[in-house]
Parts: C-alpha cells; structure tokens; sequence
C-alpha cells in the first residue's frame, strides 16, 4: 500500500519514466519467449516446457495491455509536453501502433478458441508483422537514444556552439583589421563534417538492422502470401524419402480439385524430420482387432483410395485452406481389421518412433478422417508428414499424426505427445465440437 500511495506521488515526469521501463522490458521478455516459440527448429526440444513459455508469453502480454490502459490516461499531457518535438510525437504514434497491434492480434491468439480459424490465421500474420516491424524498430530506438550517444550528440552541440563563437571573434577581426585569420577560419569551415559522428552511427546502426533483418523479412514475406503450389514444389525438390513406385494421382486430385491448398505450412517436429524408403516401410493395423494388417509400400499403393478437401488448422493459430488430399478413410481401415468389441480407442504410431496421438473408436469413424498419401496431387513431402500422414480436418493439426505407419486399436484412452504436455485431449476446431 505504502508503495502504491508513493507511485501516486510521483512526478509525471518520473511516472512516464517508470512506465516506459517498465514496458521496454515486457516488450524485451515478450520478442524473446515470442522468438523461441517461433524457430520451428527448437520447439521439440521444448517439451512441455514450451506450454510454459507460451502462457508464460500470454501472461507477459496480458500485464502489458494493463499498462497501457493505465497509460491511455495520459497521452493527452505527454502529448502536450512533446509538442515542440515532431521526432517525438513521430515515435510516440508509431509505439502506439505497434503496442495496440501487438495487443490485439496476442488477444485472439490467446483465445482462439472464442474466434472463427480464419480471425485467428490473420491475427498471427499481423502479429508476426507487428514483430519484424517492431522488434527492429525497438532495437534501433533503445541504441539511438542509449546515454553514450546522448552523451556524444552533447559534447557535438558544445563542440558547435564553440565553434560559432570563435567563429563569430574571426569575422569581427576580418572586419575590423583585414584580419591575417582569415586562413584559419577557412581551416575551420573545411573541419566541419557534412553529418555528425552521432548521426552517422545512427544511420550505421539502422542499416545494419535493415540488411540484417530484411533477407529474412522478404522470406517469410513470401511465404505468407504464397496462395498454393510454390512451397509444396519445393518441399519435393527437398525431399530425402525414396518411396518407389510414386503414387499415381486420381483424376480429382491432379490437378486438385480443391484449386490448390491456400497459405503456408509451419513445419513443426519433436525430432530431427525422418526419412523413409519403400523397401523397408511398413503399415500395420493391430491390437484388439479380429484381423491384423500389415502392408508393403507397394501394397499400400493398391489399396482403394477417395480424394477430399478440407482446410488445415493449426493450434498456434495457422491455417492452410482448401487442401486436396487423397487416400484412404480411416474407417476403411478400421472396417477391414475388424475392431473387437473391446477396441474403444485408436492409437496412432509416428516413424519418427516418438510422436503417438489417440482418437476415440467414434471420432476416429468420422468420414473425414484420412490416411492421407496425397495432397494436392503430388506425393506428401517429407517435411509435410510423408509418405502416408493422418489427417483430421474437424481437430487442429497435433491430432493429424505425421509419417503415420501403424494403428494399434487399445481399451483405455492413451494420452499423445501434445496431451502429455498441456494440450487438450479433444482438439475440436468448431467451438461447437467442445462440449
């Protein structure tokens, strides 16, 4: 209480100083946990530590709007205390801008759940761009205002207003004595440089940021606005899988029928991405089902597939949209193994030996459900989940197992990956699907 009642006392002068490094560090602390629950390289190794980080990201976000309302109250005096300073006012609109932005984008992402999957793809691409934009701008700020150069743009200004005044006793000796110091005053034009030491570090600094940050920009700017095609080609021109004979495509999926999936892919793992070769892979059906299954790759292929389109979404927030897979329904499968009467849930096995994920004997019988071989006409690329991954158009996408290989019908409920480490068992996409 003795602490509040002192905040209250303080200068507004003091406060706004306060307020301001208190908002630098939750915008420091909120690019860092923001950075590492990006790199896609790193989010495996997170385990659960990374359901930590993100609501730890979530809770960071949510003091930071409360500081910012706080603030709001009083925008209209620091507003008038800046007038004389347009670079100030410049900063002040342009922090506004991106603190709202970042607040409302974090907002929907937070509650995801509460939005249609398209509000929630758009809020992280705006939010992504608030940070290439933001983090940058933040850096080069915090350098340029830093006291060392503050303290250089000083001793410029001392170092100038000396100069003028000894400048100003040479032109009354020129013209009181056809002065001899004319030689010197001309030395001392000539010392002046076009741009200041201060100035020239600022503009060294943000060109440094720039070619620093732009190559990655312009990428990811790329990728977000490809709408289907471009990254699938070259994911297969990467592709380490050797999986022969190659699929062929049906009618309907080549060309898709779906016009091509629309949006990127995040290529998400909890392990290095594995390979596969067709003459080692193998499919299996097992557990409490009346007729085991085990197929070769070639086998595989010879099975009776249907093509369908459906959208993609991802928990964090992501979606692809109108994606042409083919394959076989799950049901099919399930049908052809002949579930016992004790079978009540489907667990799913990654080839990556780590990733395992569970659906209900009900929800895994939806005629949506895929074993999926295809999309969009093409073989999967390895990145993507291939040769064969699941795919559950009504769950977000940790329920859509990558480089399935086999499915082991079980009595309990088994608790995936993802589940293990914070995430809900039912993955519904529609609000409605969540009671």
């Amino acid at each position: 209480m003795d602490a509040w009642r002192s905040w209250l006392k303080e200068s507004f002068g003091k406060k706004l100083k306060r307020l301001h490094a208190w908002n630098a560090w939750l915008v420091a602390l909120l690019a860092l946990t923001g950075v590492v629950l990006y790199i896609p390289t790193i989010r495996g190794d997170l385990g659960a530590f990374r359901v930590f980080l993100k609501q730890a990201h979530s809770v960071l976000g949510i003091v930071s709007i409360l500081i910012i309302l706080y603030y709001i109250r009083y925008i209209p005096k620091h507003w008038r205390q800046i007038r004389q300073k347009i670079n100030q006012r410049w900063n002040l609109v342009i922090v506004l801008m991106l603190l709202a932005g970042w607040s409302v984008t974090g907002l929907i992402l937070w509650q995801f759940r509460s939005f249609p999957p398209i509000w929630s793809n758009a809020a992280l691409v705006l939010h992504d761009l608030f940070t290439w934009v933001g983090i940058p701008y933040a850096v080069y700020h915090s350098v340029s205002r830093s006291r060392w150069l503050k303290a250089m743009r000083r001793r410029e200004r001392e170092a100038s207003s000396q100069s003028e005044k000894h400048e100003g006793v040479s032109a009354k000796a020129v013209a009181s004595e056809d002065s001899e110091i004319l030689p010197q005053a001309q030395i001392d034009y000539w010392k002046k440089a076009p741009i200041s030491r201060a100035a020239f570090i600022r503009w060294v600094i943000g060109l440094a940021i720039v070619f620093g940050v732009g190559p990655a920009f312009y990428r990811w700017l790329k990728t977000v606005t490809d709408t289907g095609g471009a990254e699938l080609d070259q994911l297969a021109g990467e592709d380490a899988n050797r999986m022969l004979p190659a699929p062929e495509a049906l009618p309907e999926s080549n060309p898709p029928v779906g016009g091509g999936g629309q949006g990127q892919f995040r290529i998400y793992t909890v392990t290095d991405i594995p390979a596969f070769s067709s003459e080692n892979w193998k499919f299996t059906v097992g557990g409490l089902v009346e007729k085991p299954l085990s197929w070769s790759w070639e086998e595989f292929l010879k099975l009776k597939r249907k093509v369908q389109v459906s959208d993609f979404h991802c928990v964090t927030g992501w979606s692809v949209y109108k994606v042409t897979w083919e394959g076989i329904p799950l049901s099919e499968l399930l049908a052809m193994a002949d579930v016992k009467n004790t079978g009540r849930f489907v667990k799913m096995y990654s080839g990556d030996k780590v990733y395992t994920d569970c659906l209900s004997l009900e929800q895994a019988q939806m005629e949506d459900i895929m074993v999926a071989v295809l999309m969009d006409g093409k073989p999967i690329p390895q990145q993507l989940g291939g040769p064969v991954r699941l795919v559950v158009p009504q769950m977000y996408a940790y329920k859509s197992v990558k480089w399935l290989q086999a499915i082991e019908l079980i009595d309990k409920e088994h608790i995936g990956y993802w589940e293990v480490r914070g995430y809900d068992n039912d993955a519904w996409v529609s609000k409605n699907r969540l009671s």
